[in-house]
C-alpha cells in the first residue's frame, strides 16, 4: 500500500499565505464585478454588500447605449494587435541574436536593452511628445502604434533566456543542410519557443489593451479614443456614475480574460521553462 502523502507544516503555512495572496489580488475584480450589478447608493452603501438586490443587469446595456463602446474596442483591438504581432516578430529575432550569436560589443548592447526595463515611460513622455508632434502624429493612433511597434526590453529578456535553453546540435543541423540564420530562426527556433511566446504575448496584450497615458496625451478626437480613455469619460468634473463605469471596466476586462483563457497552458509553461534555462 502507497504511504499517505504527509504534508509538512512549511508547506501548510505557504499555502496559507499564498491563499491569502490570491484573495487579496482577486478581491478588486470580484468587487468590480459585484459594483457593476449595483446601483450608485448600493456601491457606497456601509456596511457594504456584495450581493446586489436587485440585480442591476440594465447597467451593461446603458453602458453599451451611453457610451460608443464598439469603436472604443475596435480602436483598441486593431492597436493591441498590431503591436502584439510586430513586438513578437521582432524581440524574437532580436533575442535569438542576443542568444546564440556573438558580436563586438553585444554584451553591452544587451545590458543597454535591459537597462531599459528601469526607464518609466514618465522620464520619456515629453520628448516622445515632441518627436510625435514634428511627425504629425499626434491626436492619431500611430502615436500609439509606432513607440511600441518594434521593441520591448522585457520580451527580448524573456525570449532570449529561453532561446539559450535550445541546444546548439540543433542549429548546427540546420546548417549542415544548408540553412541560413534567418531560416534557422523561423524554421528551428520559431516552433521551439512557442510557450515563451504565449506568455510574452499575453503581458504584451494586457499592456497594450491596458494603456492610459500615452492615449490620455496624445488622443483629443472622441472618436480615436481607447477603452481605457472611453471609462475616463464616466467621470465628470464634479460626479462620476460609478456603477456604469464599474459595467465598463468589466466589458473591458473580457478580452484579456478570454486571451489568457486560451493561451493559459502555453503561458504557464513558458514562463516555468523560461525560469529554468539560461
Amino acid at each position: 500500500m502507497k504511504k499517505p502523502l504527509r504534508i509538512k507544516p512549511v508547506q501548510w503555512v505557504l499555502h496559507i499565505v499564498l491563499s491569502l495572496g490570491a484573495v487579496v489580488m482577486v478581491f478588486p475584480f470580484l468587487w468590480t464585478l459585484s459594483s457593476s450589478l449595483k446601483t450608485p447608493a448600493q456601491i457606497f452603501q456601509i456596511p457594504p454588500i456584495w450581493l446586489p438586490n436587485p440585480v442591476q443587469w440594465e447597467n451593461f446595456i446603458r453602458t453599451l447605449e451611453v457610451m460608443p463602446f464598439d469603436a472604443a474596442y475596435f480602436n483598441s483591438f486593431y492597436i493591441t494587435v498590431v503591436v502584439v504581432i510586430s513586438q513578437v516578430f521582432f524581440c524574437s529575432l532580436a533575442a535569438y541574436a542576443f542568444a546564440k550569436f556573438q558580436f563586438p560589443g553585444d554584451k553591452f548592447l544587451f545590458l543597454l536593452v535591459i537597462s531599459m526595463m528601469m526607464v518609466p515611460k514618465q522620464v520619456i513622455i515629453v520628448p516622445q511628445y515632441l518627436m510625435l508632434q514634428q511627425f504629425g502624429w499626434v491626436d492619431t493612433h500611430w502615436a500609439l502604434i509606432m513607440p511600441e511597434l518594434l521593441f520591448k526590453a522585457f520580451g527580448i529578456f524573456l525570449l532570449r533566456q529561453f532561446i539559450m535553453g535550445i541546444p546548439r546540435e540543433l542549429e548546427e543541423a540546420a546548417i549542415v543542410d544548408g540553412a541560413h540564420p534567418l531560416r534557422i530562426w523561423w524554421s528551428v527556433i520559431f516552433p521551439l519557443i512557442r510557450p515563451a511566446l504565449a506568455a510574452f504575448a499575453i503581458f504584451a496584450f494586457k499592456d497594450m489593451w491596458n494603456q492610459f497615458l500615452e492615449p490620455l496625451i496624445y488622443l483629443n478626437s472622441p472618436q480615436l479614443f481607447t477603452v481605457p480613455m472611453l471609462l475616463n469619460s464616466f467621470k465628470g468634473l464634479y460626479t462620476a456614475d460609478w456603477a456604469l463605469m464599474m459595467a465598463g471596466a468589466v466589458i473591458s476586462i473580457l478580452p484579456i480574460l478570454i486571451v489568457y483563457v486560451i493561451l493559459q497552458r502555453q503561458i504557464i509553461e513558458g514562463i516555468a521553462l523560461t525560469g529554468m534555462k539560461g
